[in-house]
Order: structure tokens, then C-alpha cells, then sequence
């Protein structure tokens, strides 16, 4: 597979490195990156906001080849929490060559699965202690899923698969219930607030993260956004 960067490309694309930026900034977090499949013009993209010689080591030994970090959450419907990989030689390899840059082992990534077969993976690290690093990563973990949509679906955008993409269309209940959830309203909360049933409100979360082809429902709210068929409060 060729591997294209998407921070060399003129804007809107290369706005992509601010965007990790401001999610460091926000969540305390040291870096993030975002690493791409296509299955059309089968290539690899993506930016990161590693320093410089440390993303040149990276291709220059292949580690995007072997990489566990990206390997298994590739494979993943769920967030991989880097802790449970720290036992393979593979990872040992890519992360002792990662501390001389300053990059911790702690992190997470996060698989997003489009409707043609293309795959998103965000990452995020952050140095600090198991227990700080376990308390961070439940605060803030749908916060971070709607952020790996949202990436996912702009850099979607730009590539070959646009072409081929038809957008979901919401029924009006639909769009309303997933509006309350963007909201920060619980699914009790939407059932109330509408006068239906919880099992009522479920049923339309299922059928539109069928639609929207999300694993989760932060998912889909972040690619209800990013479609404009819902609004961020």
C-alpha cells in the first residue's frame, strides 16, 4: 500500500492537524494521530501531530506495517486500550524506538468502520500513571468516539469512496431523538421529554445507527453532525 499525508495536501485538508491539536489541548492529551485504510485505491493516509523525526523514523522502519497499536484496533469493533498490548514483542519494538521522542506508552485507539469497507483509527496518548490514565479514559471516551467520526467521515470527503457514498436520510423521529442525545440527554430523559417508551427510543437509536453505519451511538451522533442532519449544541 503507497501512504499519503494528508497534512501536505492544501487546505481544507491539511486544517486536519489543527483539529489534533485542539483535542490535545482540550483532553490534556500529548499527541493523537489519525491513520486511514481505503479499500478502493488502496492506500494509507493520515496526519498525526508526532514530531517530525519521530514520524520520519516511523515509515522509514515500516513500523506502519507492524504496528499493534494500529493492527489490532483495525480488526476491533471497540477502543483498544494500548495496556493490553504492552506484552508483545511488537509492541516493545515500535515503543522503545517512541520514548526517544518523548511518546508514552499509555493510549488508546479508536476503529471507525465506514459502509464501503474503509477503516479510521484514531489515536491519542498521554504519559501518566495506569490510574490517572483509567479515570481519564472513561471521562472522556464518547467525547472522543464523536472526534474519531468526525475525522473519519471529513477525510472520507476527500477520497475516491465519496463517489460511491449515498447520505443516510433520518426519519423526523429519528433526527429529534439523536438531537436530544447530542443534547447530553439520557435515553430515559428523550423518552420523556417525547412521551414514549425507553424500548421506543432504542428502537429508532438502532435503526439509525444502521443508517449512519455507527458501532455506537456517539458514533452516530458525531456522523449525524458531520452530515448536517443534527447540530451541535
Amino acid at each position: 500500500m503507497s501512504v499519503l499525508d494528508l497534512s501536505k495536501l492544501p487546505f481544507p485538508q491539511n486544517n486536519l492537524r489543527s483539529f489534533l491539536d485542539t483535542v490535545c489541548e482540550t483532553h490534556e492529551f500529548d499527541f493523537a494521530a489519525y491513520a486511514g485504510m481505503d479499500p478502493v485505491t488502496r492506500t494509507v493516509h493520515g496526519f498525526v501531530n508526532y514530531p517530525d523525526e519521530w514520524q520520519t523514523r516511523y515509515v522509514k522502519q515500516g513500523f506502519q506495517q507492524k504496528d499493534p497499536t494500529l493492527i489490532t484496533a483495525s480488526r476491533s469493533v471497540a477502543p483498544v486500550d494500548w495496556q493490553r498490548l504492552r506484552s508483545e514483542n511488537s509492541f516493545q519494538t515500535v515503543f522503545r524506538a517512541a520514548h526517544d521522542f518523548g511518546i508514552a506508552e499509555q493510549g488508546l485507539t479508536i476503529p471507525v468502520r465506514g459502509p464501503l469497507g474503509d477503516v479510521g483509527l484514531f489515536s491519542v496518548t498521554r504519559k501518566c500513571s495506569d490510574r490517572e490514565w483509567s479515570l481519564l479514559k472513561t471521562e472522556i471516551l464518547a467525547d472522543l468516539q464523536i472526534a474519531a467520526v468526525h475525522l473519519h467521515d471529513h477525510v472520507l470527503t476527500t477520497s475516491t469512496l465519496n463517489q460511491k457514498l449515498t447520505h443516510p436520510s433520518l426519519s423526523t423521529r429519528e433526527t429529534e431523538i439523536l438531537q436530544w442525545i447530542a443534547a447530553g440527554k439520557s435515553q430515559q430523559d428523550v423518552g420523556d421529554i417525547l412521551s414514549i417508551s425507553n424500548r421506543t427510543v432504542e428502537v429508532h437509536l438502532r435503526s439509525s445507527r444502521s443508517k449512519l453505519a455507527a458501532l455506537t451511538t456517539p458514533q452516530a451522533v458525531g456522523r449525524a453532525i458531520g452530515l448536517g442532519l443534527i447540530y451541535p449544541i
